[in-house]
């Protein structure tokens, strides 16, 4: 079946100097015998080896975990399909084509889907495993099945570093991906049909992905059966001698699909990287097959592909901001960094950078991670063994959300696969969501205080309001990186701005009052301070509300409110009408009239005569007869003339000017002159007076009404 890989594995790679002489293949713990059971014990080298494929894998196929002591990783493949009923399928979606050899890079094979695969070249499983013997021995074991036992066989086992390595058709002809790297290991194996090992021959690539393999095997046994070979054998390998059952599911020609394998269609070996100094290395991709011959450039025909999963890498990511936290008043975090905890099996040493990148500032509220993108922050770090290690510091001058993001390269010529925080999800093979490695630096939350200017304040005269703003927070410097230059920046950020608003409302807390000036009405702001104060005159008077509120400069400081509900009375004022006061001065324009007449039966008065008004401001003063107004005592005096003609005339003065307003006694002294000899003139001497009493209202008065 066609198998792309993705998931990061290692197998074998470190060339360890042990602490003893080097174990031969199979006299270590696994049992080389020809058959997949650890019930049929063997006992070779002095040493009893207990453990076999069984003890590697249930009988599904799957690896067991954990694996027995010193086995570091495994991998198992099926190769082959059966129908609805359950009989074998002899289509194959794995095999190569057009030309593939081993000596061709990688873009050089090509695989394709067989409808009918020759049986003798068909495997139907294929699996390895990574020991480490107690003396540090790196050995790989690798086994193959066969769906039939007719002729020799000769098979191979690629050992990739490339953890991509894989090839789908599509329904047609395809392309394997991946790439050949620096050390990757063919071993290159036969067997006759009569169940005899002729040798293994292990071959390395030199080169990265466009490089040769060298001709000249780097190991090589001849002979070499497991069963029979001598000590201190580096590589070996065997066939079963008779009919083999498994507990997982295979099939042969014969039996058909089922537990059975029938001699020689059971190939197994195995290959101690120490001693023959192929370590240093970590083998990503199995890759097992069949060929026309052991040549190197013989014909390859079906395949069977896994990921061996012992070498791999893994970095995680703990910012040294755990918990959110709110951006001080300086706008600037100093220091913040990123711890890194990179982990590596499968090899002991290596060579490696991690690169640090940082995302933000970010949304507050968005929920995505540094997976791509960000700001490189310092530059890599070369690491060559696992442990922590912690970013260069940042400076965080902005409120935001912030992820960081670490990338181990890996190591390319020890196959080494790299990783990252947030990196590929393998449970999905998606990118992570995970977001562990993020912080937030909440914006500063202000202070408002508000005073109106004292009152009552008279109607006509303006309010007045002053604010006062505490705990803002600078800007964001600039200059630096992340998504707006605010972390490490060059340049620092000032004092916070925006504007404070100052509104007045009437009694109702609702309507915005009217008058003179402007309403409402802002002032910028720089940081923290008192400000204002703003002034506005009603134009009527009343209760009024202040209210002020900040608007904020994002993404530092937040905006704040005072007095929203009008529920503090140090922001009411109220404006008054204009007092007024009452007092009363009282005074008098004293009039007169004078009646003239007659005394005999048909003598009418002249006509011209004068009735003359003298007003005196008392009776002594008034029989002084002073005649010059101001002088005297002579208040007022008004000459008035007679018309005659009548028996009696009655004349009155028209005083308007001449007042009085202090408690006093006026006098009048009036005289009558008919300017006709015929008559005789009169007067009224003093004997009329008027007494004055005032009593006057000295104010201020009261309400009205």
């Amino acid at each position: 079946m066609a198998v792309v890989l993705t998931a990061v594995g290692c197998a074998i790679g470190m060339a360890t100097l042990g602490v003893g002489p080097a174990f031969a293949v199979h006299d270590a713990a696994f049992q080389l015998d020809g058959d997949v059971s650890a019930s049929t014990t063997t006992t070779v080298g002095g040493t009893t080896q207990t453990v076999d494929w069984d003890s590697i894998f249930t009988a599904a196929g799957a690896k067991k975990s954990p694996l027995p002591t010193g086995f570091t990783a495994a991998v198992f493949d099926r190769d082959f399909v059966t129908n609805a009923n359950g009989s074998f399928n002899t289509s194959d979606s794995t095999t190569f084509t057009t030309g593939s050899k081993d000596t061709l890079p990688i873009s050089g094979w090509q695989c394709t889907a067989s409808a009918n695969v020759n049986s003798k070249i068909d495997v139907m499983n294929s699996y390895a495993t990574a020991y480490t013997a107690a003396n540090g021995d790196q050995i790989l074991y690798f086994a193959l099945e066969r769906n039939a036992n007719t002729g020799d066989a000769n098979v191979a086992f690629w050992f990739l570093q490339d953890q991509n390595v894989g090839c789908t058709d599509n329904g047609g002809t395809a392309t394997f991906t991946g790439v050949h790297t620096d050390g990757d290991l063919l071993v290159v194996s036969a067997f006759t049909n009569g169940g005899v090992v002729s040798n293994i021959d292990t071959y390395r690539w030199d080169g990265g992905a466009n490089g040769t393999l060298n001709p000249t095997p780097i190991a090589s046994s001849h002979g070499a059966d497991c069963k029979t070979t001598g000590a201190n054998d580096n590589s070996c390998a065997t066939v079963n001698s008779g009919t083999i059952q498994t507990p997982w599911p295979t099939a042969n020609k014969q039996d058909g699909a089922g537990h059975s394998l029938r001699s020689t269609e059971f190939f197994e070996g195995g290959l101690n990287l120490t001693a023959t100094g192929l370590g240093g290395k970590c083998f990503n991709t199995f890759m097992a097959d069949t060929r026309s011959s052991q040549s190197l450039t013989a014909t390859l025909f079906d395949y069977s592909l896994g990921t061996l999963g012992e070498c791999a890498s893994t970095i995680v990511t703990t910012p040294s901001i755990s918990s959110p936290t709110t951006i001080p008043a300086s706008g600037t975090i100093a220091g913040v960094t990123d711890s890194s905890n990179l982990t590596v099996t499968g090899i002991s040493t290596f060579s490696g950078t991690i690169t640090w990148s940082i995302c933000g500032p970010l949304g507050l509220a968005t929920t995505s991670n540094c997976f791509s993108g960000g700001s490189q922050v310092g530059s890599p770090l070369t690491v060559t063994t696992a442990g922590t290690y912690v970013s260069p510091a940042v400076t965080i001058t902005s409120a935001g959300r912030y992820c960081w993001r670490a990338v181990f390269s890996g190591d390319a010529t020890a196959g080494v696969p790299g990783s990252a925080d947030p990196g590929i999800d393998p449970a999905t093979g998606l990118p992570s969501t995970s977001t562990s490695e993020c912080f937030v630096v909440n914006p500063r939350p202000t202070t408002l205080a508000t005073q109106a200017g004292a009152g009552p304040v008279d109607f006509g005269q303006p309010v007045t309001d002053t604010a006062t703003l505490t705990n803002t927070a600078n800007r964001p410097g600039s200059g630096g990186i992340g998504s707006n230059g605010s972390i490490s920046p060059t340049t620092a950020g000032g004092a916070a701005g925006g504007t404070i608003t100052f509104t007045l409302y009437k009694a109702d807390c609702t309507t915005v009052a009217t008058g003179t000036g402007t309403n409402p009405q802002s002032v910028p702001v720089s940081g923290d301070g008192a400000y204002g104060p703003v002034s506005f005159t009603p134009d009527a008077p009343g209760t009024y509300h202040w209210k002020a509120s900040y608007s904020g400069d994002a993404p530092n400081t937040l905006a704040s409110s005072h007095n929203a509900a009008c529920d503090d009375t140090n922001e009411d004022v109220v404006v008054r009408q204009i007092p007024t006061t009452i007092l009363t001065a009282q005074k008098v324009f004293p009039n007169d009239s004078a009646t003239v007449g007659s005394s005999v039966a048909g003598k009418n008065l002249p006509s011209g005569g004068e009735v003359v008004f003298r007003l005196y401001d008392s009776a002594a003063n008034c029989l002084l007869h002073g005649d010059t107004v101001g002088s005297g005592g002579l208040l007022y005096k008004e000459t008035k003339s007679s018309s005659g003609g009548a028996l009696t005339e009655t004349v009155a003065t028209n005083n308007t000017t001449a007042s009085v307003n202090a408690d006093s006694t006026v006098a009048w002294y009036v005289t009558y002159d008919p300017k006709n000899a015929a008559f005789t003139g009169r007067q009224s001497n003093c004997v009329e007076t008027t007494a004055l009493d005032f009593t006057n209202d000295a104010g201020p008065g009261s309400l009205f009404p």
